[in-house]
C-alpha cells in the first residue's frame, strides 16, 4: 500500500532523516519508534505532505505522492492524527468531527456524525454539544482519532497518540488501535510508549539520529533484549511485564 525508499528530510541545515525505507501492506500497523529526536515524527510529517522531503519517493497505492500539499494527501486517502491532538477548544465536539470532513466539503453540506463513529467512541455521544476545551485528556485523544476517521482514511498516520495520557487512558487507545487494525484499517504509528506499540505493531522500524538501525516484527524486537536496552531504553524485564 505505501512504499517510502530513500526518504531525506531537513530543516536547513539540519538533516532530519536520512535515506530511510518504510513499507506498509493493506490491513497492518507498522509502528516508527525510537529516542526523541530520532526522526519519527518527521517521516510522518513527509508523508502527509506538511514537510516536503528533500529526497527520496513516496509511492502510495502505486502513485507517487512525493511532494503534495497535505489536502491532496488527504484527497488520497491518507490521514493524519497529529501530535498533541489540536482540537478546536472554542468548538463542540460535534463541530470538531465535521472538522474531519473538510477536504471533501462534508463540513458544509453535511451535519450528520456517522452511527459507526459514535459507536465506535461512545464516549463522545453523550458530550456531543459539550466544548473541545471541556474534555479530558483521554477523551480529547478519542476526539482526536475519531475526527480522523470522519475522512474513512484508506491508510490513517498516528503521531504519539499517547502523549500525556493516563495509564487507563493509554490502554484504551492502544485497545482501538488494535480494533481499528482488526476492522481492516491500515495504520502507521509513531509512538515513544515502546512496550505497547510493539506489541500490537505486525512490523516496526527503529530509528536512531535520522537512520533505521533495525527493522522486524513487533514481536520479534521486544524479544532481542539486546536492541530494546541500546536503542528503545527499555529492559527485557519490562518487555515482558505486560
Amino acid at each position: 500500500m505505501l512504499h517510502v525508499s530513500n526518504l531525506d528530510v531537513r530543516y536547513g541545515e539540519v538533516q532530519a532523516v536520512t535515506s530511510v525505507d518504510v513499507e506498509i501492506n493493506l490491513g497492518e500497523i507498522v509502528s516508527i519508534t525510537g529516542a526523541n529526536g530520532a526522526g519519527k515524527s518527521s517521516v510522518l510529517n513527509a508523508i502527509s505532505g506538511i514537510h516536503c522531503p528533500s529526497g527520496g519517493e513516496i509511492l502510495f497505492e502505486g502513485e507517487n505522492i512525493t511532494g503534495l500539499k497535505p489536502h491532496a494527501v488527504v484527497r488520497k486517502g491518507i490521514v493524519q492524527v497529529p501530535e498533541g491532538r489540536q482540537l478546536f477548544a472554542t468548538l463542540s465536539v460535534r463541530e470538531n468531527l465535521l472538522a474531519g470532513c473538510h477536504t471533501n466539503s462534508g463540513f458544509v453540506l453535511n451535519h450528520n456524525i456517522p452511527e459507526q463513529i459514535l459507536s465506535q467512541f461512545p464516549v463522545l455521544r453523550d458530550r456531543l454539544d459539550s466544548l473541545g476545551s471541556s474534555l479530558s485528556g483521554g477523551q480529547a485523544q478519542m476526539l482526536a482519532l475519531a475526527r480522523g476517521l470522519m475522512n474513512r482514511p484508506k491508510l490513517l498516520l498516528l503521531d504519539e497518540p499517547t502523549l500525556g495520557l493516563a495509564p487507563v487512558a493509554v490502554s484504551e487507545v492502544f485497545r482501538l488501535i488494535s480494533q481499528l487494525r482488526d476492522q481492516g484499517l491500515t495504520i502507521l504509528l509513531v509512538e515513544q510508549n515502546v512496550r505497547q506499540a510493539l506489541a500490537i505493531s505486525d512490523r516496526a522500524y527503529v530509528l536512531d539520529s535520522g537512520h533505521t538501525v533495525i527493522q522486524g516484527t513487533g514481536q520479534a524486537l521486544l524479544n532481542d533484549s539486546r536492541l530494546v536496552q541500546a536503542y528503545l531504553g527499555i529492559t527485557q524485564r519490562q518487555t515482558m511485564s505486560t
